[in-house]
């Protein structure tokens, strides 16, 4: 089964047709970071626009080069929560439009059912159910992936998600966006040991995550260095804060486990192509003879291929939508 994934959920206008959920035979992105770089961050407005100008030749060029015709696709799955409500609703409308034209079923996606699936496509033998760290810009959850359509949210982020807080303070150092990316290359030239930072918890909630607190640190000792007039060691600070994040992601993730009783882990969003959590999940998940499933580095970042694999999933559950779908700016994973 031909599934045509459509993703406009941030900066990235994409599509891609995926075959069973699991074999990828096109995947086209048009990427904004460029234009948006000089702002620091997503201009919203920007972005939709830019969506609008490309998701007309980034789907025809998925379908030309997947080599099936539109007749063969069987559905079109299309981000619509969560992310930016305009940019949402460009991949949205378009999606209705060509199921309606096209007569083909429409298919909602959940962004981060997304990246959970960007597994399936990685690992072709990896079934639920099993635990997923799902760690992004906006998001750091960790899942219950009871099926593939049925999914428990076990802990979150009570503020910052991961990606947020590596990209503000990377922002703080004068790295340019995206931070978080710039910040993991530095790092691996820097002393983790150089500087005492948080790791905070939540009382009450020994799953649930929280960076604010340990983004303000950092921040704070760049202000302190800065008001005395002192020479602040870029790699070391940036050694020192990504092993605080990935500390506080690692040891709530592996309470988890044990809690739960899995031994089947993934992980899945932007950070997950964070070298160093990559290297320390190994290192843990070995230890402790869990099975781990990464996903691929060309899959870690929105791409319409996660989107259409877990549209495969979601349309052999019967989860379809008519002309009335709308795009949803916030919406929970175990929602749908």
């Amino acid at each position: 089964m031909y599934i045509l994934g459509i993703e406009s959920s941030c900066d990235e206008t994409a599509a891609a047709v995926v075959e069973d959920g699991r074999k990828v035979l096109s995947s086209v992105i048009a990427s904004q970071v460029e234009e948006h770089k000089i702002y620091g961050g997503v201009v919203p407005e920007i972005a939709s626009r830019r969506h609008s100008e490309a998701i007309v030749g980034v789907v025809e060029e998925a379908i030309s080069k997947s080599g099936v015709p539109l007749d063969e696709i069987e559905g079109i799955a299309v981000t619509y929560a969560p992310g930016l409500i305009g940019a949402l609703l460009v991949g949205v409308n378009f999606a209705k439009g060509l199921a309606l034209s096209a007569d083909k079923k429409l298919i909602p996606v959940h962004h981060l059912r997304g990246h959970i699936a960007s597994n399936y496509i990685s690992n072709k033998d990896l079934e639920p159910p099993f635990l997923c760290l799902v760690v992004s810009g906006g998001h750091s959850h960790i899942v219950e992936v009871k099926s593939y359509t049925e999914l428990k949210i076990l802990g979150r982020t009570r503020d910052d998600a991961a990606g947020e807080a590596f990209d503000k303070a990377a922002r703080a150092m004068g790295m340019s966006y995206p931070g978080g990316i710039e910040m993991d290359k530095i790092a691996e030239k820097g002393n983790d040991s150089a500087f005492k930072l948080p790791h905070p918890r939540i009382d009450g909630a020994p799953l649930d995550f929280s960076f604010s607190g340990l983004k303000t640190a950092a921040i704070n000792i760049l202000h302190n260095a800065k008001q005395k007039g002192e020479e602040i060691n870029a790699a070391d600070l940036s050694a020192s804060f990504r092993k605080a994040v990935v500390d506080c992601l690692i040891e709530n993730f592996m309470k988890a486990a044990e809690q739960f009783g899995y031994t089947k882990l993934t992980v899945a969003g932007g950070v997950s192509a964070n070298s160093l959590l990559r290297r320390r999940l190994k290192e843990v998940c070995s230890e402790k003879g869990y099975e781990l499933y990464i996903p691929e580095l060309s899959l870690c970042g929105d791409n319409a291929a996660m989107i259409a694999s877990q549209g495969y999933y979601e349309l052999l559950a019967g989860n379809t939508a008519g002309m009335d779908l709308n795009a949803c700016a916030q919406r929970t994973i175990d929602l749908g």
